[in-house]
């Protein structure tokens, strides 16, 4: 009878946000991770990171050439 209540609580906290389980939070995998970093992060900090160096460069070029 127990296990039976213990899946109930388990599917009724998988359709609601975190909740507490004798003195526990219990999340669901996606809420646990809170998104995932996947490659178009790491694009956008390749990208980012070239155009900060190509605008320093273009900074540099213009006003501090000798």
């Amino acid at each position: 009878m127990r296990h039976s209540k213990e899946r109930r609580a388990f599917r009724q906290i998988e359709a609601t946000m975190a909740m507490r389980r004798e003195r526990q939070i219990v999340e669901t995998p996606t809420e646990a991770r809170q998104g995932e970093p996947g490659p178009s992060v790491l694009a956008l900090l390749a990208v980012s990171t070239g155009l900060a160096v190509l605008i320093l460069g273009v900074v540099w070029f213009v006003f501090f050439r000798t």
